[in-house]
């Protein structure tokens, strides 16, 4: 995937370090995750990671320790192409699209609505194996001098740069909290409550022997279509198809009538010229560790990480953060004008991100999930990461999808839980040979096996085989992992 020339994936490995204070539960050191330093990193590479439940925050790239960390965090995708807005997310952008044309605020837009967020299928990659035996000089290839520049200037003041790690992994929580748009949502409700009627006095409940009452906007159809039927009748007069032509366009009216509003129906409705708000939207690249790529198979933007400007009457009101990779439009965070929380804006950029995930798809077919970040169960303020319908989250042990709906149970017995029911399924692409794993040692590429007979001090095999299981064979083999 990764285009010519461009800089390969060059990451250094952390480990599994101390707890820190959760920003979920609040447990002062019960948050635990793996995480590395990405230099660089291919599109290709983080979608594999992502996949395997690693997410970035700017280049510290972590992946929760999910049987240990106090609120386990589950990789969670929304299937775009088949996503289905429920009543509160229409209701969201109805509001957008009254406040726009009509310049209204209802009361109940008025209301302060907490912001909400934003969520891709696993791909194994080809890649060609070589036995150990195979390994020869010409593997030790020179890393391109402006890459090795880039790690050596990064790593010099090593102190500081670690610093900073720890920094933001002792703020990753509030990062999430903007990042992830990590806020509770009002909930629907129940479909199970039930509402008692009392029985209609004598006189006064509905006639049983006569037609159910029908709305007036279906009269008018009728009425229309009655006459559209009359105007035709000279054409149809005698003919043996009238009355099934006569069928058809009743049911046909009926289906449109009855046709549920796509997400696009709402965002992308013409607006009257008159409309007294317009909102505009601005997109450009931004600077993350992941490289930009523009292949001709990709969508028109290209590849890579993306700020999306919200900008209403020629002011910006929201920044939206998103990473554009093979199969799927990643959410990061954004950033919002508190302002105009009243539009909830949280929920709109995060429908208007799945839109421009369909309208990706277009260009792009393989591109057609929405990633959403994590969806924590044991924290309920998180759950609304659920609603986006149909959804899946990744198991934890062997890195398939599952939907939702066949995990929520499990997540109420544990707070971790295994998704898979095959007791026998095993993670597909775990390391299994730990000596083609590609280290960067003193500006030259080398495999494990080689780095490993090089080495001067104590081993580092624990180190090596723990980072490898972590992101996987594919991974390990293709990204550079930095050693001083």
């Amino acid at each position: 995937m990764a285009a010519a020339g461009s800089s390969p994936t060059i990451v250094e490995y952390f480990g599994g370090e101390d707890g820190y204070r959760c920003g979920y539960c609040k447990n002062e050191s019960g948050n635990l995750s793996h995480g590395m330093w990405a230099h660089s990193m291919t599109v290709q590479d983080y979608q594999d990671l992502i996949d395997r439940g690693w997410r970035r925050s700017g280049k510290y790239v972590y992946k929760p320790i999910m049987n240990q960390t106090c609120c386990p965090q589950y990789t969670i995708r929304c299937q775009a192409l088949r996503f289905q807005t429920s009543k509160s997310h229409k209701k969201v952008l109805k509001k957008m699209l009254k406040f726009i044309s009509k310049g209204d605020v209802s009361k109940a837009a008025s209301e302060e609505e907490p912001m909400d967020s934003h969520v891709e299928d696993a791909v194994s990659c080809d890649f060609v194996h070589r036995s150990e035996s195979h390994v020869s000089e010409a593997e030790l290839t020179p890393l391109n001098e402006e890459h090795t520049d880039r790690v050596e200037k990064e790593d010099e003041g090593k102190g500081e740069t670690k610093e900073e790690v720890n920094v933001k992994k002792a703020e990753l929580a509030s990062l999430q909290i903007r990042g992830d748009k990590d806020a509770a949502v009002p909930g629907e409700p129940s479909s199970s409550t039930k509402t008692v009627h009392a029985p209609p006095k004598p006189g006064k409940g509905a006639d049983l022997s006569k037609p159910p009452c029908r709305k007036a906007k279906d009269i008018r159809k009728e009425r229309k279509l009655q006459k559209l039927l009359q105007n035709q009748r000279c054409t149809l007069e005698g003919s043996p198809l009238q009355a099934e032509h006569q069928a058809l366009l009743l049911q046909n009216s009926k289906s449109t009538a009855n046709q549920p509003k796509s997400i696009e129906d709402f965002i992308f409705v013409p607006l009257p010229d008159d409309a007294p708000h317009k909102l505009e939207f601005t997109r450009f690249l931004c600077d993350s560790p992941l490289e930009a790529e523009n292949p001709p198979n990709g969508p028109d933007c290209g590849y890579g990480s993306f700020h999306q400007q919200y900008w209403l009457d020629g002011k910006i009101i929201a920044v939206g953060v998103i990473d554009i990779l093979p199969y799927c439009v990643s959410s990061v965070y954004l950033y919002y004008d508190p302002d105009y929380s009243f539009l909830s804006l949280g929920v709109y950029s995060a429908l208007r991100e799945i839109a421009f995930t369909r309208q990706l798809h277009e260009k792009a077919p393989d591109l057609c999930f929405y990633y959403m970040g994590f969806y924590i169960h044991s924290c309920p303020k998180m759950r609304y990461k659920g609603q986006y319908r149909p959804s899946d989250l990744l198991c934890p042990e062997t890195y398939v999808w599952t939907p939702i709906e066949q995990c929520l149970p499990l997540l109420e017995l544990s707070k971790y839980s295994r998704f898979n029911q095959d007791a026998k399924a095993v993670d597909e692409d775990g390391i299994k040979e730990l000596g083609r794993v590609r280290v960067l040692h003193k500006r030259t590429i080398m495999p494990y096996s080689v780095y490993k007979k090089r080495r001067k001090g104590p081993s580092d095999e624990a180190s090596i085989q723990q980072y490898a299981s972590l992101v996987g064979q594919t991974c390990s083999e293709r990204m550079l992992l930095f050693r001083s």
